[in-house]
C-alpha cells in the first residue's frame, strides 16, 4: 500500500526520488523519507505528514549522491511517527531499507536479535528486517564473498514469513541496490546509464519504459552498470524485458483541480477503450483476444464465481445481475478476502473471475492462487498491464482505462461494468441469447460514451444539490435489482470522499431495520432507473417521505417519476437495462466528489485509505 522508489545512476538522486514519491502519493501515505549514499555514508531524512514536509527538511540539508531509496509509508506496525517512518536503518547504520508489506514473524525475529545485542528505535517490522540483514552481513565476514551484500539479504529473507517488496542499501557497497519481492509488487526500470526500482512504474515512466517485473521470491542486484536476478534459492533468473505502453501525461492533472474529477470526466474515453475491437463483425456479440478459452470450453461452464475487493466487488455484483440475465449462468460474488480462507465446494466446470484495477490487490491475488491451486481456471479483469494478477491469471481482459490516480475508483469501475456486459453478451450468444437481443445490447453500448458525456454536463447542477446536503452526517442509498450494487457503490464513494456515514440497501429492505434511521437529517438517494420495478421504488419513496426524509432521485428521462415525488431529481438518458447501472453511477460519483470538496477534504487522498491494498 506504500510507495517505493530507488535510483542508481549518474544524476543527482534526490530530485528523482522526490519526483518518484510525488507520483506515488496517490497510493496513500502518512509519512515519507529518503536515504542517499554520500561519501560512504548513507544519510537518511524522514518526515511525517505530506511530501512537502519532507521537501522542507531537505531544503536545509546538503544531500548530493547518485544512489538512493525513497518511501511513502501507510502505517501498519507502529503509529505515525518519524521514528517509524521509512527508510529504516540497522543499529550500525550500514543497512538502510524501504519496505512494503507485513513481516508476520517479526516479533520472534526481534526477540532473537535482541539476544544478539541489537536494539530497536521503532515499532516497525521493517527495522527488524534491517537488523536481520545486518546480522547476516556481519556473519558473512566469516567467509566473505564478492556477493556478501546480496547473500546477507537473501539469507535474511529465508527467515521471513509474510509479504514484502523491498529496496536495500549498504553503506559499505556504494553504487549497489538490492530489491526483492514476495506478494508485494516490485518493478525494475532500465534507463540509459541508470536503474530504478519501484512498486509502481508510474514513479519512473518519464525516465524509461524498459522494465522487468519481479516475480515472488526473486531478488535483483544492481551493481554499477548492470544487474542480475536470482531466486531465494540462488538460482539465476533470465530477465524478461517489457516495454511499458503508458502515457505519462495521463498521470497529470491537465487543468483539473483533482484527479478524481479528471477521471470522472475521462469515462466516455475509458468506455470507448473498453469496447474498442471487442464487438463482433455482425454487431450481435463480443469477442476477446485473451480469454485463452475456446467457445466449447466456455459453453461447458455451469457456474461462475466473481471475486474482488472494495469498488471492484460492487462491479462484481452488477456483473452477477447482467450475466445471469443475459447468459443464464448461475453467478456468485465473493469478497476475495473471505474466499481465500473458505473451503467452498468447487467443481471443474466452475469459472473463477477476479476483478482488480491495479492487478496487485493482495486478497484478490491470493483468492486467484487458491482457485488455481484447486485446479480451476481463473480469468482476470484488470487495468494494469504487467501486474501480478494479469501475469498469473489463466486468461483475461485488459480495461485500457489509463492510469487511475485518485484513490476512489471511478473510470475503472464503469469500465469493469462495461467489460462485464461484453462478457455477458459473449456468453449469452453462446447459449440462448437471440441475435436481435445481442444487437440491442451492442447498440446500447455504442451509445454509452455520448450518454455519459451528457450526464457530465450536469456537474454544476449536481454540485448545487450537494450544497444542500453537505452538512448531513448520514445518508442512505436505495435501489432494486442491478441498481442495488450501484446503491452500495454510491454509499462507498460518499464514505470514502466526504466522510459522511452512508449505507446502501435493496430498496425493499428499508422496512427491515434501516427505516429506524430516517429523519430529516438523513437524506435518501433512490436509484429509479429500472422500469420493471419503478412502481415498487415509488412506493418506497412515499414510505420514507411520510416519515420526514428528504429524497434525491436518479431517474431516466421521460420517467414516470413525478416532480413532487422528491426534493431533487437527477435525470440520466433512457438506456437499455444492461447499461443502466453505468448511467446511474455517474451522478453518484459527481455527488460524492462535490460533497467531499464542499466539506473541505482532499478527495484524491482520503484519510487512512490507499489506492492499491497490498497488505492484509
Amino acid at each position: 500500500m506504500c510507495g517505493i522508489i530507488a535510483y542508481l545512476g549518474l544524476q543527482d538522486a534526490v530530485p528523482i526520488l522526490i519526483d518518484g514519491l510525488r507520483r506515488l502519493e496517490y497510493r496513500g501515505y502518512d509519512s515519507a523519507g529518503i536515504a542517499v549514499q554520500v561519501d560512504g555514508i548513507t544519510q537518511c531524512v524522514r518526515a511525517i505528514g505530506p511530501l512537502s514536509a519532507l521537501q522542507k527538511k531537505l531544503s536545509t540539508i546538503e544531500l548530493a549522491g547518485n544512489t538512493g531509496i525513497g518511501h511513502t509509508r501507510w502505517a501498519t506496525h507502529g503509529s505515525v511517527t518519524e521514528a517509524n517512518t521509512h527508510p529504516q536503518q540497522s543499529n550500525d547504520k550500514k543497512i538502510s531499507i524501504v519496505h512494503n508489506g507485513v513481516i508476520e514473524n517479526f516479533q520472534s525475529i526481534r526477540e532473537f536479535l535482541s539476544v544478539q545485542g541489537f536494539q530497536f528505535q521503532s515499532e516497525t517490522d521493517t527495522e527488524t528486517l534491517a537488523n536481520l540483514i545486518s546480522y547476516h552481513y556481519s556473519k558473512e565476514l566469516e567467509s566473505p564473498t564478492q556477493d556478501r551484500f546480496l547473500e546477507s539479504v537473501r539469507k535474511a529473507l529465508l527467515h521471513v514469513r509474510g509479504t514484502y517488496g523491498i529496496a536495500v542499501l549498504c553503506s559499505d557497497r556504494p553504487n549497489e541496490i538490492i530489491g526483492a519481492r514476495n506478494s508485494s509488487p516490485l518493478v525494475l526500470g532500465m534507463g540509459k546509464d541508470e536503474f530504478f526500482i519501484s512498486s509502481d512504474v508510474c514513479s519512473f515512466a518519464q525516465h524509461t519504459r524498459d522494465v522487468v517485473y519481479l516475480h515472488d521470491n526473486e531478488l535483483v542486484h544492481i551493481t554499477g552498470d548492470h544487474f542480475k536476478l536470482i531466486t531465494l534459492d540462488r538460482e539465476a533468473v533470465e530477465a524478461v524485458r517489457h516495454e511499458v505502453d503508458w502515457d505519462t501525461a495521463s498521470a497529470e492533472l491537465n487543468g483539473y483541480p483533482h484527479f478524481m474529477l479528471k477521471e470522472i470526466f475521462e469515462q466516455p474515453q475509458a468506455i470507448e477503450n473498453a469496447l474498442r475491437g471487442r464487438i463482433s463483425g455482425d454487431l450481435s456479440s463480443a469477442h476477446f483476444g485473451g480469454l485463452q478459452m475456446t467457445d466449447e470450453e466456455l459453453h461447458k461452464i455451469n457456474r461462475i464465481i466473481l471475486c474482488a475487493c472494495g469498488t471492484a466487488w460492487c462491479a462484481c455484483l452488477v456483473a452477477e445481475y447482467i450475466i445471469e440475465k443475459f447468459a443464464r449462468i448461475p453467478v456468485e460474488v465473493e469478497y476475495a478476502s473471505e474466499f481465500r480462507y473458505r473451503n467452498a465446494p468447487l467443481d471443474q466446470q466452475t469459472l473463477i473471475i477476479v476483478i482488480s484495477q491495479s492487478g496487485e490487490t493482495i486478497d484478490t491475488l491470493a483468492a486467484m492462487r487458491e482457485a488455481q491451486q484447486r485446479g480451476l481456471r481463473v480469468l482476470a479483469i484488470t487495468n494494469v498491464v504487467g501486474s501480478t494478477i494479469a501475469r498469473e491469471a489463466d486468461g483475461g481482459i485488459y480495461q485500457h482505462s489509463g492510469p487511475e490516480i485518485g484513490v476512489a475508483s471511478t473510470k475503472a469501475f464503469t469500465s469493469q461494468i462495461c467489460i462485464s456486459i461484453l462478457l455477458a453478451l459473449h456468453l449469452g450468444r453462446l447459449r440462448d441469447l437471440s441475435f436481435d437481443d445481442g444487437i440491442e445490447i451492442v447498440e446500447a453500448l455504442k451509445k454509452l460514451p455520448e450518454q455519459v458525456e451528457s450526464i457530465l454536463l450536469q456537474s454544476e447542477r449536481i454540485r448545487s444539490i450537494a450544497m444542500r446536503y453537505k452538512d448531513c452526517s448520514d445518508m442512505l442509498f436505495l435501489g432494486r435489482q442491478s441498481m442495488f450494487p450501484i446503491a452500495l457503490e454510491g454509499a462507498l464513494k460518499l464514505k470514502e470522499i466526504s466522510y459522511v456515514h452512508a449505507e446502501g440497501y435493496p430498496a425493499a429492505e428499508i422496512k427491515h431495520g434501516p427505516m429506524a434511521l430516517i429523519t430529516p437529517q438523513c437524506p435518501i438517494f433512490f436509484l429509479a432507473c429500472d422500469d420493471h420495478v419503478l412502481e415498487k421504488i415509488q412506493s418506497n419513496m412515499h414510505e420514507v417521505q411520510a416519515r420526514g426524509a428528504r429524497v434525491i432521485v436518479v431517474a431516466q428521462e421521460n420517467s414516470a417519476i413525478h416532480a413532487n415525488a422528491a426534493n431533487d431529481i437527477i435525470f440520466v438518458p433512457q438506456g437499455h437495462s444492461a447499461v443502466n447501472p453505468i448511467l446511474a453511477t455517474i451522478p453518484l460519483q459527481l455527488f460524492a466528489y462535490h460533497m467531499g470538496v464542499l466539506r473541505g477534504h482532499n478527495v484524491d487522498r482520503p484519510r487512512h485509505l490507499a489506492k492499491s491494498v497490498t497488505v492484509e
